[in-house]
């Protein structure tokens, strides 16, 4: 049998190989010999880097899917180090001064890390970040420079280091000097580049591009943008990582964090980054001599955030921010004239309200619906006003929700009213007349006076079941049960409540502190006395706590006992929002166990504050008795408190309430510093649940998580 293979076929393959054998061997040729030269001057001259590719951050939203904080993309501006310090360029500090110039002259500012007063004579910023102190320490440290370099010594050393021309006026020295120190202190501590202006407009970097050419270099990034002026305390901020942060985040090449990335500082942000940070993606970027990039080859790609749904309603917290506002305003409005007054009779005026804070609840699951505090600041402007946040008066930056310790005054009645019928100190049908004056201690010298007696020359109660009592709030009557039970079975109940324990939020907080024999002392006070079980029965001794405790105290009275975790993490989705990553369910932290007819009877107390006229607060009556919605009445159980702060210190109002009353839904604590009663609260209280209310109406309910809209 013949060969199937024709001759011509392999001479013709041959040729093609030999061809192509050819044609590499001369690519080669030209490439080694020919070229060989210039192509080994230019890899000499090229450097190739790693470059952090920002992932955009995960959106926070509130219980119904409502954007709250998200991102936006946006420009930023780098100085490239090289070509600004080459030979090309006669005086880097006059080219430094005049892109200073061009950014402030277009009204935008610039990144300023020198914590160094602006003019002579200059003193280092005594409120400098965490961050600026780590970097001047560390310059510091790298420049040989004493830790107690002052900051005119520094000022002077930069002169000398940086060759600033005697010519430059100080305020134009201070801004040279200012992004050299930025510059080089990159090389002294571990942190982000030097980003010489965020979020810069096109307009402005065609200006300084066409002034200073590819001396900037323009990177693409995101930045955080609030939908809502509301929640700050809540929502936090973000901001680059000081050294600590670093060596938190950056653990293993894996951790998804570069040092160009920004991390919670606060709150929201701060509480839930791991889930909202995403992974940063990696690029191999290839710069010539000169510093200009010649190739970007993307080796990771970034990975977003996911998104974090809070229990929140943003509508209810803008309602309860504002009630709080124009609350505090009024009582502080009121002052004024009560101190125009006093002064004019010779009296000493009552100190100006100082702050406050508001928490709802929701009382079938403890979630947090909308928590306050006043004074507030504006989150998408934290690091432009630090300072002068820092300065203001009141601590804006203080969340006195979760952080503000105060006695509950009458507001911890209940409690103790729960914890006597509970003990079988006392039942439902126990009378106890109140004689004004407490004299069972009166030979050691110790007689504490009901309210009523001193503000109405000597009236006194009468005999009050725990309903009537909690009703008038009756000192004489919550000393006697107090005396009777002693101070353990109140801190057992108190605990159970939640009052001086953790509520479970993600939130830093403080615990604040139920009165107790066992850490009276670090109060600077002598040791624990019969007295100090009766001030605790009625709020005072050394009892702090939250308004967040308070608000969950008032939901455990109304659903009869059972204390759920304040959590505010509602859920967490996938950054494109296919996967649900966290569902949170509601936890049960603690019950007090009490008799259904108990828990009435202190509901009942609390009910008549606010519908009986001769409560012990008319204000709440008059606020309450008829209140209704639509034309649908709506009981309101309440209980006021003072919280006594000592002589010539006017007192802290207390307000907590429940409602509705036959099927309670929600639960309001408010605090308001030096606002000198609870009665005081109730117009802030009526306007939240007027939200609330309003808020739940059929017609106004929220559209359900990312559903289509019609």
């Amino acid at each position: 049998m013949g060969s199937k293979i024709k001759t011509s076929r392999v001479v013709a393959f041959g040729l093609v190989i030999a061809l192509l054998i050819a044609l590499c061997v001369g690519t080669l040729y030209q490439m080694q010999i020919i070229n060989g030269a210039a192509y080994y001057e230019t890899s000499q001259n090229e450097q190739t880097s790693p470059q952090a590719i920002t992932a955009a951050r995960g959106n926070i939203l509130d219980r119904y899917g409502r954007v709250l904080v998200s991102n936006r993309e946006c420009y930023n501006l780098l100085i490239n180090t090289t070509k600004l310090f080459s030979d090309d360029v006669e005086d880097p500090n006059a080219l430094i001064l005049e892109m200073v110039n061009i950014v402030e002259e277009n009204g935008i500012d610039w990144t300023d890390d020198l914590p160094i007063s602006e003019e002579p004579p200059y003193e280092y910023d005594s409120n400098m970040s965490a961050l600026h102190r780590s970097m001047l320490e560390a310059y510091f440290k790298r420049q040989g420079l004493d830790e107690d370099t002052s900051a005119v010594e520094l000022m002077s050393y930069f002169r000398t280091r940086y060759e600033i021309s005697n010519s430059y006026s100080s305020e134009d020295m201070r801004k040279i000097s200012a992004i050299r120190y930025a510059l080089n202190v990159r090389y002294a501590i571990n942190t982000g580049e030097y980003i010489f202006v965020e979020d810069a407009s096109i307009d402005l970097i065609s200006e300084l591009m066409g002034v200073v050419g590819s001396i900037i270099e323009v990177r693409s990034s995101y930045v955080r943008e609030y939908a809502t002026q509301y929640a700050a305390h809540l929502l936090g901020y973000v901001g680059p990582m000081t050294a600590e942060e670093t060596e938190l985040y950056m653990r293993g090449d894996d951790s998804g964090y570069s040092y160009n990335s920004q991390v919670g500082k606060d709150g929201a942000e701060y509480t839930f980054e791991s889930w909202l940070h995403g992974s940063d993606g990696t690029a191999r970027v290839t710069r010539d001599a000169d510093g200009t990039i010649t190739n970007t080859v993307y080796i990771e790609d970034p990975v977003p955030g996911n998104h974090v749904y809070l229990t929140i309603d943003i509508q209810l917290q803008e309602a309860a921010e504002r009630a709080l506002e124009n609350g505090i305003l009024s009582i502080q409005q009121k002052r004024d004239e009560d101190n125009v007054t006093a002064a004019a009779n010779g009296e000493k005026p009552k100190e100006d309200v100082q702050g406050g804070a508001v928490v709802v609840v929701d009382v079938k699951t403890g979630n947090p619906l909308a928590m306050a505090s006043y004074p507030t600041f504006d989150a998408s402007q934290v690091f432009d006003n630090y300072s002068e946040y820092l300065e203001a008066e009141y601590d804006p930056l203080f969340n006195r929700a979760t952080m503000g310790a105060y006695a509950p005054g009458s507001t911890f009645k209940p409690c103790t009213a729960i914890a006597a019928l509970s003990e079988n100190i006392i039942n439902t049908e126990t009378r106890i007349k109140c004689e004004g004056v407490f004299t069972k201690y009166a030979d050691q010298g110790y007689t504490p006076h009901c309210w009523i007696y001193d503000s109405f020359d000597g009236l006194m109660h009468g005999s009050d079941n725990v309903a009537d009592a909690v009703r008038d709030s009756c000192n004489y009557f919550f000393y006697s049960v107090a005396d009777s039970l002693g101070i353990d079975a109140l801190d057992k109940y108190a605990a159970q409540f939640g009052l001086g324990e953790s509520t479970g939020i993600e939130l830093p907080e403080v615990t604040g502190n139920m009165a107790n024999p066992d850490n009276h002392e670090d109060y600077d006070v002598d040791a624990w006395v019969y007295g100090d079980t009766l001030q605790a029965g009625i709020g005072q001794s050394d009892s702090t706590f939250t308004p967040l405790q308070l608000a969950e105290y008032c939901a455990a009275i109304a659903n009869g006992g059972t204390r759920h975790s304040a959590s505010i993490l509602k859920s967490v989705r996938s950054f494109d929002y296919t996967r649900q990553l966290y569902d949170g369910q509601p936890e049960v932290l603690s019950t007090v166990d009490s008799a259904d007819y108990n828990f009435a009877a202190v509901q009942q107390g609390m009910y008549e504050l606010a519908h009986d006229p001769n409560s012990s607060s008319a204000e709440v009556y008059q606020a309450f008795v008829n209140y209704s919605y639509n034309g649908e009445y709506i009981g309101v159980a309440a209980k006021t408190g003072t919280s006594q702060l000592g002589e010539e210190k006017t007192n802290n109002a207390i307000f907590m309430c429940y409602a509705p009353f036959d099927d309670p839904e929600i639960a309001v604590a408010i605090v308001v510093e030096r606002g000198q009663s609870g009665a005081n609260c109730t117009g802030i209280a009526k306007d939240i649940l007027d939200a609330y209310f309003s808020l739940s109406d059929k017609g106004m309910n929220a559209d359900s998580e990312n559903a289509l809209l019609r």
